[in-house]
């Protein structure tokens, strides 16, 4: 079915993740993790998108997720794999990265598609969907969608959401986790989806505690304070540090 640091690397990893939010436990260990999300960043063969860690801070939201060895990972609507790439080094051997494109969504794999598949990473598979939102050939531990989960409104409204959230917690294995993370546009609800490409995260937690999820917990590791919320998130003079939410839910047991 699979297709495709520890030391004070790790430590500092640890102690960055607590100052951010208090990690929601994980079948993982918070050193577990740490090891490994310390080795994916670390792996020689993303070293031409390394640099993008810091400002995506990349350890830090990693840790909070839980990830850890072994685990399968479904990577929603993954642009130019970016996550994909750091998680197969997460999982490692005997984990599986499964990054897929709805179908809705199927113009943005155009490229993106050919050049992840063109990388042949060994525990990675990636498609787009020929119908539906979410897929995958086996149940997975995490899904992870990373500034997407506003689109899915533009896709189809509240129906497409909530379609979406019920295809997550299928998808997902018991005890599975889902990580949210969006540009934060706070108490609009979902209207500036489609024009700033922001969401209002309480709206986001309405919609998938509706849909059967735990809410875990959260982290304030990608706020700003300095951004009003007003800019659409492509202006030059916001993008790549817009005020994100990172929030963590959980498939019941």
């Amino acid at each position: 079915m699979r297709g495709f640091l520890m030391g004070a690397a790790a430590a500092a990893l640890i102690a960055t993740a607590a100052v951010a939010a208090t990690v929601p436990a994980s079948k993982h260990s918070a050193k577990e993790t740490a090891r490994a999300v310390a080795a994916g960043l670390a792996n020689p063969a993303r070293a031409e998108q390394a640099g993008d860690d810091a400002r995506r801070r990349a350890a830090e939201v990693l840790a909070f997720s839980g990830v850890g060895p072994g685990d399968e990972v479904l990577d929603f609507f993954p642009g130019g794999g970016y996550w994909t790439r750091i998680f197969a080094g997460v999982v490692g051997k005997t984990g599986h990265v499964y990054a897929i494109w709805p179908a809705a969504a199927a113009k943005y794999a155009t490229k993106a598609l050919p050049a992840l598949e063109a990388l042949h990473i060994p525990n990675a598979s990636a498609r787009v969907l020929g119908v539906g939102i979410v897929a995958a050939p086996e149940p997975v531990d995490i899904v992870w969608t990373v500034q997407n989960y506003h689109d899915v409104n533009n896709f189809g409204g509240e129906a497409a959401i909530d379609a979406f959230n019920a295809a997550v917690l299928k998808a997902l294995k018991p005890g599975g986790s889902y990580i949210v993370i969006d540009h934060a546009d706070p108490g609009t609800g979902l209207a500036s989806t489609g024009t700033s490409h922001r969401i209002d995260p309480a709206t986001v937690k309405a919609e998938v505690t509706k849909a059967g999820f735990e809410f875990v917990g959260e982290s304030n590791v990608l706020s700003n304070p300095a951004d009003d919320h007003k800019a659409n998130v492509f202006d030059p003079a916001i993008r790549g540090h817009t005020d994100q939410f990172v929030y963590k839910f959980r498939k019941p047991r």
